[in-house]
């Protein structure tokens, strides 16, 4: 699953919208963020990963990283 996917299944569950998400994407991390920025964000593959982390607990979810076992 890809991040847009991944976030929109997050809307989903939780019944929000990403003008929902803009604002408190815009209160989080202090700068101005629109439904349509958001949107481009994920279009283009620039969204940090700060900002999806940020997405991720807005909407109740946190991102791990996970060392995959190494082979010899």
């Amino acid at each position: 699953m890809n991040v847009r996917a991944q976030i929109n299944f997050w809307l989903s569950l939780n019944q929000s919208t990403y003008e929902k998400l803009a604002i408190e994407l815009s209160k989080v991390m202090k700068k101005k963020y629109t439904r349509g920025s958001i949107n481009g964000k994920l279009v283009r593959g620039t969204l940090s990963v700060k900002e999806f982390e940020a997405i991720a607990k807005i909407l109740g979810y946190k991102i791990e990283f996970v060392e995959i076992n190494k082979k010899g």
